[in-house]
């Protein structure tokens, strides 16, 4: 009876073991893929990070470069030496515009010629000079208007009333020299085109800043 017992006991005893063997093995199984399955996605999550940390830097890097040339840049003038130097350039190229405007219409006004050598012809010329010139003053006119003070403008005002009636007093008196002939009417708009030309270099070179 004791033997049988025994048996039994030893039985039970070795299927126990058994049993927790295979508990141990399949725990051991399961820890293992456990690890495996997990290490991919660990290395992927610091593959990632480490590379967001660069394209950080990357983004920072290129900022601060961008920063310090426009630094750089603004650094060597001012606002204020921007601007007074774009006014400078702005009234230095205007006068120079209408000096070459001068130019050009002297050389367009001494080109013109009559079509035959009849009085009528060479009058026709003689007006087509005078209003090129007195259309530009009128134009030199206006944009010293523009640039001139209230006093400034008010004694040049003055002194253009003065200059007209000196122009036409000196375009009659030297038409009177062909009083009565065909040369009188040519000679007065000769002298008007030439008393205005004169008065637009002045009015450029001594007025216009």
């Amino acid at each position: 009876m004791r033997k049988k017992n025994s048996k039994a006991l030893l039985t039970i005893f070795i299927f126990v073991i058994i049993i927790l063997l295979a508990a141990c093995e399949n725990s051991s199984a399961k820890s293992d893929n456990h690890g495996n399955n997990q290490s991919p996605d660990h290395t992927s999550d610091e593959e990632i990070h480490d590379s967001s940390e660069e394209n950080v830097t990357e983004t920072v890097s290129n900022k601060e470069m961008d920063t310090k040339e426009e630094t750089e840049k603004t650094s060597d003038q001012l606002p204020e030496e921007k601007e007074e130097t774009t006014a400078n350039d702005t009234t230095t190229n205007q006068k120079e515009t209408y000096l070459n405007k001068l130019n050009e219409t002297n050389e367009k006004t001494e080109s013109m010629e009559a079509v035959d050598s009849s009085t009528y012809a060479l009058k026709d010329v003689a007006h087509k000079q005078y209003e090129a010139w007195d259309d530009l003053l009128n134009e030199i006119y206006g944009v010293l208007e523009k640039q001139l003070s209230a006093e400034e403008m008010s004694q040049l005002r003055k002194e253009q009333r003065d200059w007209i009636t000196h122009r036409d007093k000196t375009a009659k008196e030297a038409s009177l020299e062909y009083e009565g002939g065909t040369m009188e009417q040519l000679e007065y708009v000769t002298v008007l085109a030439n008393e205005t030309k004169e008065r637009c270099y002045e009015l450029v070179e001594v007025y216009m800043q």
